[in-house]
């Protein structure tokens, strides 16, 4: 089973859904990071989860 690593990012409510894509996109294009949930609060606010993959290395048996 695969691990994860996971950020919180809160984007409050005056943010524009298009400044909010622009933020998410540069998370996931350069922090490899992608979408896990996202939450859109009662007051326009929100609450979004990334995650990434934790890439372990295996150490070579020589």
């Amino acid at each position: 089973m695969p691990e994860y690593e996971f950020r919180d990012v809160y984007v409050p409510r005056g943010v524009s859904r298009r400044a909010a894509t622009r933020l998410l996109t540069e998370h996931a294009e350069y922090g490899h990071w992608e979408l896990d949930r996202l939450r859109l609060n009662s007051d326009g606010s929100r609450q979004v989860r990334l995650r990434r993959r934790i890439i372990r290395q295996l150490r070579a048996t020589w």
